[in-house]
């Protein structure tokens, strides 16, 4: 039986395809293996969203190349954004890589490694309008008591600075039965916990019904037995309605959590990346948000550097962070992107300034965020317990509402030595740190 080894880079998004991809490899009788060393085929799904992810996908490629010259590789297949983007000059700079896949064609994986093991080397690109869908096959990587589901594919805010809609596609969402029937599906598997994930979550439904119908999608998933946290990522301000903000209030099973990426504070700032809000309109969500939910967790992502941006607008930027106390923010530098609006903009920051203001609004958001963990010292939280400290019996480790897989810290539990990982235990906050808190078990 061949082996097949993968690598997923970049965002959960990707992740999905690599798991819709494993899935059918399984189902034509391909073993998956997590070593590559011992792997037939490898295949590495790459990322390009910022000039780190290209850098990370090409060396990854590399690193993975080394196994067809010492090991039993016999195929390594590059997918994803990066072969998307890139394409023919991937396969001309890069003679170890035999195939690559673009994002509309990972369904064709079969017939890429079909192609690779006859002899030939390979460009599938197909057509990037494809989306999965509940009744293909999927191979889950996530622990056995949380998932990812996409529940839209694509963008069509065609921000300035961002290569997603190039690699992506336009923005097309998949069915309310159809993301209730994969919920449901997981939810038997004994999944507790769903991320749902699309470039734009808040604009769900809009392509297919003429409106966004997040909120009704979410009216169903709370229904389905099993399901104990329903959590939203990438949630645009622009269709984030009072009929959502008032279901996840009052709802259980949906997460108080928001992640919302804002990308700037400064309207001078936000119309050059062609954002949709102004910072008075996103200052009124908040407001609303924060009122209508009490103990809310609101993640955000901002960058620093993008051309034009003055000090008095990063100014603006850092004088809103302070205001507004985001529970967790991410931080970017500005990535020059070819084929972008913004790549041919004036005024391009110098790589020093944007490294400056990155250190700076990181400095500020690490004070914040640990007085924010330190006022929750004293409340109670439900965790979600992913692990167990190796050296200390005692303690374990895992998520409240208030963390999200992967990208945010940890709730570390002590007097804990029975839980298991999927188990949700009711914890006491003792400590609160920059990232992470400590607790005990209630």
């Amino acid at each position: 039986m061949l082996k097949a080894g993968f690598i997923s880079l970049g965002c959960a998004k990707n992740l999905v395809d690599t798991e819709v991809m494993l899935g059918n490899l399984a189902a034509n009788n391909i073993e998956i293996t997590p070593n590559p060393e011992e792997a037939d085929i490898i295949i590495v799904n790459t990322c390009s969203f910022i000039d780190t992810a290209k850098e990370e996908s090409i060396s990854t490629i590399l690193q993975m190349a080394d196994y067809k010259k010492n090991n039993s590789c016999r195929a390594l297949i590059v997918a994803g954004c990066l072969g998307q983007r890139y394409r023919q000059d991937l396969l001309d700079e890069l003679p170890e890589v035999d195939a690559i896949i673009g994002t509309g064609a990972w369904h064709r994986i079969i017939e890429a490694v079909n192609s690779v093991l006859a002899g030939e080397r390979v460009l599938i690109i197909g057509e990037t309008e494809t989306i999965y869908d509940e009744n293909m096959p999927r191979i889950t990587t996530t622990p056995s008591y949380t998932a990812y589901i996409k529940v839209a594919e694509g963008c069509n805010n065609r921000c300035s600075y961002c290569v997603i809609p190039m690699v992506r596609g336009n923005f097309r969402s998949r069915s309310i039965e159809s993301i209730v029937t994969e919920a449901t599906n997981l939810a038997k598997r004994g999944i507790k916990e769903v991320n749902l994930i699309a470039q734009d979550t808040t604009s769900f439904g809009l392509d297919i019904y003429g409106k966004p119908r997040l909120a009704d999608l979410l009216k169903e998933l709370v229904k389905i037995d099993g399901l104990k946290w329903i959590r939203l990522l990438y949630c645009y301000p622009k269709f984030f309605t009072d009929e959502i903000i008032d279901l996840i209030a009052r709802e259980p099973k949906i997460c108080k959590y928001i992640d919302m990426p804002l990308q700037h504070a400064h309207d001078d700032i936000l119309k050059a990346m062609y954002r949709r809000d102004s910072r008075g309109e996103i200052e009124q969500l908040l407001a609303k948000l924060r009122s209508k939910i009490p103990g809310v967790a609101i993640r955000t992502s901002f960058i620093v550097g993008f051309p034009g941006e003055t000090e008095e607008h990063y100014q603006s930027l850092r004088t809103f962070v302070q205001e507004q106390r985001f529970d967790k923010v991410g931080v970017f530098t500005y990535s020059r992107e070819e084929d972008t609006p913004a790549h041919s903009m004036a005024n391009q920051v110098p790589e020093e300034v944007k490294q400056e203001r990155y250190h700076d609004l990181m400095a500020l958001q690490c004070q914040i965020s640990e007085e924010l963990n330190q006022d929750l010292e004293g409340q109670t939280l439900e965790v979600l317990i992913e692990g167990r400290d190796p050296e200390q019996a005692n303690i374990s480790f895992g998520r409240s509402y208030r963390e999200a897989p992967d990208i945010d810290g940890q709730v570390y539990v002590e007097n804990d030595e029975l839980s298991k990982p999927g188990d949700i235990i009711s914890v006491k906050v003792i400590q609160g740190f920059t990232y992470d808190v400590l607790t005990e078990k209630q």
